[in-house]
């Protein structure tokens, strides 16, 4: 999940708001997790699609009668396609083929790069966040963390986990450049129905390769954790997660919003430690920490302007 935050606002007490940023971050941790459970029995394109698909119900069901649906502009339609093609198209596709490879902690690591990626792109394409010393520094500090992880993943677990980490990076990259082009785009559309959009435009090649590589999905190998991992990663991990987040825009700080991204790598990793049975080389904690390191130097220097959030 990305969003781009353009004010800063004071939090309001109330326990409310303490129990929403709790629940952003512990699901955002464990939808990792979700996702490598699922892929036990389900195939990576159509778990993708059929996410996505149950996930823009849920956002057009609770946005009719509140907010406009459609976009204001024709060309709103080229910007929502395009970047709901690489957003949800190519990333998510790329993550869940590479959890079939790489543990569900070190995808979560992987994807944390996204703002790297979106710092490099906003400076060529919004005049008013260039790139800054220290925030490159970190972006340095992070890709050499991932450098660690990638090639320890070549020498540990062949050269498909590798090719894994590698795909969660391009993944990353190409949700960045989605998420600058939306800001630069500014486009006058309610945060769920943009969500919709774009869930709609990169789902819909998605089902069609779905149908064409793996079958009738009712002939898939379901089983109660497969469909339940489905459900929550629909409706928790994406729709409720989603419209969460909105929720705490005028409530919380920037800086508050943007400890979700730190916290949710790290919690991916000791969940799928602790529940999925899944170990890490001290090599591998080490590029996380690298990766961790830049990226809070990279949130510590930022303008108030655009945090990228990414939940898995």
């Amino acid at each position: 999940m990305s969003v781009s935050l353009h004010k800063t606002w004071r939090p309001k007490a109330g326990w409310g708001i303490a129990v929403a940023w709790l629940t952003l971050c512990v699901v955002w941790s464990s939808t990792w997790l979700a996702i490598k459970i699922g892929l036990r029995d389900l195939p990576p394109i159509s778990f993708v699609a059929i996410r996505f698909l149950i996930a823009i119900f849920v956002l057009v069901a609770v946005s009719i009668g509140r907010t406009h649906l459609l976009p204001r502009r024709r060309d709103d339609y080229i910007i929502l396609a395009l970047t709901g093609v690489l957003m949800f198209g190519i990333n998510y596709t790329l993550l869940f083929w590479a959890e079939l490879h790489v543990s569900s902690g070190l995808a979560a690591v992987l994807q944390a790069t996204i703002p790297i990626f979106g710092m490099v792109f906003a400076h060529w394409m919004l005049p008013d966040e260039p790139l800054r010393l220290p925030r490159l520094a970190g972006a340095i500090i992070a890709l050499g963390g991932v450098s660690v992880i990638c090639g320890r993943l070549l020498g540990f677990n062949g050269s498909l986990a590798f090719w894994g980490g590698v795909a969660v990076v391009f993944g990353a990259a190409s949700a960045a450049f989605a998420n600058v082009l939306v800001k630069a785009r500014s486009m006058q559309l309610a945060p769920a129905m943009l969500a919709a959009w774009q869930m709609s435009f990169g789902t819909a090649p998605l089902l069609l390769v779905g149908l064409a590589r793996d079958g009738n999905p009712v002939r898939f190998h379901w089983t109660f954790s497969s469909l339940f991992c489905l459900l929550y990663l629909a409706v928790i991990g994406s729709a409720l997660t989603f419209l969460l987040l909105y929720w705490l825009l005028p409530r919380l700080t920037v800086a508050q919003l943007q400890s979700i991204s730190l916290i949710t790598p790290p919690g991916a990793v000791v969940l799928g430690w602790l529940l999925g049975g899944e170990t890490f080389p001290i090599t591998f904690l080490l590029g996380a920490g690298l990766v961790l390191v830049g990226v809070w130097m990279i949130f510590r220097k930022a303008p108030v302007s655009d945090p990228l959030i990414q939940e898995g």
